[in-house]
């Protein structure tokens, strides 16, 4: 056992306590954490225009301070750019983590003195979680690699901007630095494909016993290293990987595929972050669902996702939640974002503790006919085609055909096969079966013939890889869609079709 191993055992140790509060104290943390945000909010600009001096409880709160999606929250921020102080939060602002956005461009989200501390010590307190709960440090043997965006900064109104993956990069402990990878130049090529390209030619001589990332770019990754290296699995190649942590997308579509490239036993460690603070990570292993840290400068709410679009939708404290619906999180953080919409969406798999597992997003769903097919119904239901038929996939998005030239409107799902089934036909009526399962609607329009069953459009190799370095998203933390109620991405994917 090295000198970081040892280390870590004996740090996770004195965090045994703060855990064990997670699982049994998680309702009563949030109302501190409830209490002191909206104490130091009151100096703010925000606080001031929301009556924050006279919010005394969660009900005062929901009636002075609105859910607000980022394109409500943007002037506010525009005015920190500009170098107002105090507008969402009194302490100073240190960077801007900048993110894709949708009908405002990229958005950009402030971190703050108090808040970076959410950012860099969740994901350690992950690793201190996995050890204390599995006593293993053998993810510490040897280099350690998180593959995530640039880590170079630029500046927008003297303020330091980035991706936030490239933020955290920056805020590596030293004692961890001498043994992470990539290094920092090669981390900061912004060509996708060069970059793994130098990564591989870095990584493929060293012991990695950690690594981490988005699964479908970490997959483009292990694709490649077994192609250069010429090895069967990457377990041949890194003999001590022992750890994979992973993020930001539901992990069961891309589970088979990856579990066939690396080709040998190790423990997966699954974790939520977002621009907007760390939200949950893995707490069992093996287990179902991630703990809600609740004691980082975040009060969360959560609105019940089928009732998110009325007027005055309800908002849940962490104590009202229930297992088993599908929720809205809704982040008031101590970087001055209150009442935000994250996007996401999760279902709460138990109170006892608080353990959640990520279902999509929001704005991710098809319901051109009425159906509301939501990305955690698409997602189960190919596995389950794939499993019945023994096809596995790449990627793929479902978008709705209404004017359908060949018959009556439809679901079109774009379908990249690394496996293809043996019978197409029968792969097609084992998704629509599992989709009519899963969501009544659906099945009524099909049964009822309004629509008809879906169809299958295959996607050449390495189709939308193609795509998204088309789109300039290709790497880092960039995910693709599963579905849209609309055919903006399908009217692109059209060009990446088999012939």
């Amino acid at each position: 056992m090295n000198l970081l191993q040892r280390g870590a055992r004996i740090t996770s140790k004195f965090y045994k306590k703060r855990f064990k509060s997670w699982e049994t104290n998680s309702a009563e943390l949030q109302q501190k954490e409830f209490k002191k945000l909206i104490e130091k909010g009151k100096k703010t600009a925000f606080g001031k225009e929301h009556n924050f001096q006279n919010i005394n409880s969660y009900e005062d709160f929901k009636k002075n301070v609105p859910i607000r999606d980022y394109e409500d929250i943007k002037p506010y921020i525009d005015r920190i750019i500009e170098g107002e102080k105090n507008v969402l939060w009194p302490s100073k602002t240190l960077y801007l983590a900048k993110s894709s956005g949708t009908t405002a461009g990229a958005k950009y989200l402030p971190i703050t003195t108090d808040s970076i501390h959410n950012h860099i010590n969740s994901t350690r307190y992950a690793l201190l979680m996995y050890l204390l709960k599995t006593g293993k440090t053998d993810f510490l043997k040897g280099k350690l690699m998180f593959l995530s965006g640039s880590p170079k900064l630029e500046k927008t109104g003297g303020i330091l901007t980035g991706r936030l993956s490239g933020i955290a990069n920056h805020h590596v402990p030293g004692f961890l630095r001498k043994n992470q990878l990539p290094t920092y130049e090669t981390n900061c090529i912004e060509v996708w494909e060069d970059k793994v390209e130098a990564i591989i030619k870095e990584t493929q001589n060293q012991n990695m016993s950690l690594i981490g990332g988005i699964p479908l770019w970490v997959e483009l990754y292990f694709e490649r290293l077994l192609q250069k290296t010429g090895k069967s699995t990457v377990k041949e190649v890194f003999p001590d990987f022992s750890l994979f942590v992973h993020g930001g997308v539901n992990f069961d579509p891309y589970e088979h595929r990856l579990k066939e490239f690396i080709g040998g036993q190790l423990d997966y460690l699954e974790v939520f972050p977002a621009s907007e603070g760390f939200i949950a990570f893995q707490d069992e292993f093996p287990g179902n669902g991630m703990i809600l840290v609740p004691d980082m400068g975040i009060f969360f709410e959560f609105i019940p996702a089928k009732d998110f679009h009325k007027p005055d939708p309800p908002r849940l404290s962490l104590a009202e939640v229930e297992t088993g619906i599908n929720y809205v999180v809704i982040i008031n953080n101590n970087a001055g974002i209150w009442g935000y919409n994250l996007g996401d969406t999760v279902k709460f798999v138990s109170k006892n503790p608080y353990r959640l597992t990520v279902t999509g997003r929001i704005k991710e769903f098809t319901s051109a006919f009425g159906e509301h097919v939501i990305a955690e119904e698409v997602e189960a239901s190919i596995m389950e085609a794939c499993q019945k038929t023994g096809a596995e996939t790449v990627e793929f998005t479902l978008a709705p055909l209404v004017n359908n030239p060949d018959g009556k409107p439809c679901h079109e799902w774009f379908i990249e096969f690394s496996k293809k089934p043996e019978s197409m036909e029968e792969f097609k009526n084992a998704l629509d079966n599992s989709m009519q399962e899963k969501n009544p609607y659906y099945k009524e329009l099909v049964q009822g013939k309004f629509i008809q069953p879906l169809i299958i459009s295959q996607v050449k190799e390495n189709g939308f890889r193609e795509y998204m370095k088309s789109i300039g998203k290709l790497g880092g933390q960039n995910k693709i869609p599963h579905l849209r109620n609309d055919r903006s991405i399908a009217e692109y994917m059209e060009e990446f079709l088999e012939e």
